[in-house]
């Protein structure tokens, strides 16, 4: 698919008139296999630019009084530069005398990793999940220290400085930033990256509310639609796709079929995703077989492609070359094995790109189809005196709303999923269910 001309020379045909790139896009459209499809999909993101270029002039409201009382709540008062909050330095005070190391620094891994292997805590790194798993008295202060620290680096006093003005924290997305089409973001904002420990600072203004929503199993159920897998849509049409998986009888626990569920959307070959994937195999064959095709040209270092005809990248020389050497004459037991290692690497990267590509181009058209809603609802308004957008992250959105039209935005939230349900896959029977929270600010949506 071709969008843009980065790459030639300025005297490319097409390379400084967006008239004539136009006229290549359209062209290169009808061209394709699929024109309605990838044209879908050339509206989409162009409508989701549209969204992107809003929400970052409108803002999402912020209390910056309420933003410091939470910083204070969990770290303290404000330090004086190069100082570290009161209770983040109680916290550490605790974990030296845990590890009987008056001087430790745990902002550096290797000095953390080699305190805890002097209190003979063995561990390949200072991941918090890797943590969690030992039983020493160091390792509750440590995990409580490593999020403090998370708040004051990520979101901390000097976040708020730099990115909060006039109320109003201006998200800079870089829509499709991810290979796969999902959005990225770019400065310091982290607009992707909003905790929960902060989200209460999200206040709407008075007279206004917040409507947070999000797609409820999103991308399971874009691979039941996907696949067309009848059985998997079936699982889904309740509500709980998960729940629906269990009544199904292809596993026992709401748990399992979540873990199978991902095991099959990324690849799990040991473990209880493992264990688990020939039972869903069984029960869902065309899903399954799905991602499974996906993974098996990409072992091959074939392409493949979303719904609407974006596709992935081919894997890079260096690979191929590995590929290639690996049955060579000269070829070692240990080149046949790394060669295999990274087949079914990049194998576990085109499963997942189907599905999540597509999860992608499902949200571009829920969006979109939100805008038009909002902005038709409103015409002659400008557009922060009405319904708006304001923020969204992956499978959620944020509208900003009079108070007295928040039913309204619901009813346009669901419709506009339906309708990129049926944008996509036409009138297949999946469902797109969206968990809807008004509120007065965003920490109490979930």
């Amino acid at each position: 698919m071709r969008l843009f001309d980065f790459d030639e020379p300025d005297t490319a045909v097409g390379s400084e008139d967006p008239v004539a790139e136009f006229a290549l896009q359209r062209a290169a459209v009808l061209a394709a296999e699929d024109p309605a499809r990838l044209g879908l999909l050339l509206a989409a993101e162009s409508a989701g630019a549209l969204v992107a270029a809003e929400m970052l002039f409108a803002g999402l409201p912020w209390r910056e009084d309420v933003h410091n009382a939470i910083l204070e709540a969990n770290l303290g008062a404000r330090p004086a530069a190069g100082q570290r909050p009161a209770l983040l330095e109680q916290t550490l005070g605790r974990l030296r005398r845990a590890l009987e190391s008056p001087t430790l620094n745990p902002d550096s891994p290797a000095e953390l990793l080699k305190a805890l292997a002097v209190a003979g805590l063995i561990v390949t790194s200072t991941r918090s999940w890797e943590l969690k798993k030992l039983k020493h008295p160091a390792i509750a202060p440590l995990l409580e220290y490593k999020k403090l620290s998370r708040l004051l680096s990520a979101n901390g006093w000097h976040w708020l400085d730099t990115n909060v003005r006039d109320g109003r924290f201006h998200p800079e997305y870089v829509p499709g930033g991810v290979v796969t089409g999902r959005w990225a973001s770019k400065g310091g904002g982290g607009a992707l990256q909003l905790p929960k420990q902060i989200r209460g600072a999200v206040v709407a203004d008075p007279g206004w509310k917040l409507v947070v929503a999000d797609a409820s199993q999103l991308e399971p159920r874009i691979l039941a639609a996907l696949s067309g897998d009848r059985g998997m849509a079936e699982a889904g049409s309740a509500g709980d796709l998960y729940a629906g998986i269990v009544a199904s009888g292809a596993v026992e626990t709401r748990d399992q079929a979540k873990v199978a569920m991902l095991g099959a959307m990324y690849g799990a070959t040991s473990g209880e995703g493992g264990r688990l994937m020939p039972k869903l195999a069984r029960a869902y064959p065309k899903a399954i077989g799905l991602v499974e095709s996906a993974a098996r040209a990409g072992e091959k270092g074939e392409i493949v492609t979303t719904r609407l005809g974006r596709s992935s990248p081919p894997p890079g020389a260096g690979w191929l070359a590995s590929q290639s050497d690996a049955y060579g004459e000269t070829a070692t037991e240990a080149d046949t094995s790394r060669a295999r290692g990274q087949a079914r690497g990049w194998g576990r990267f085109t499963r997942n790109f189907v599905v999540q590509g597509t999860a992608a181009e499902w949200a571009l058209c829920w969006m979109a189809n939100l805008r038009r809603s909002l902005h038709e609802a409103s015409v002659g308004r400008w557009i922060t005196d009405a319904p708006h957008l304001v923020f969204f992250m992956h499978d959620e959105v944020v509208v900003h709303t009079p108070a007295d039209r928040a039913e309204e935005v619901e009813t346009a939230i669901r419709e506009a999923a339906a309708d990129a349900g049926r944008l996509l896959f036409g009138p297949l029977p999946v469902t797109f269910p969206v968990t809807i929270a008004t509120v007065d600010n965003y920490g109490e949506a979930k």
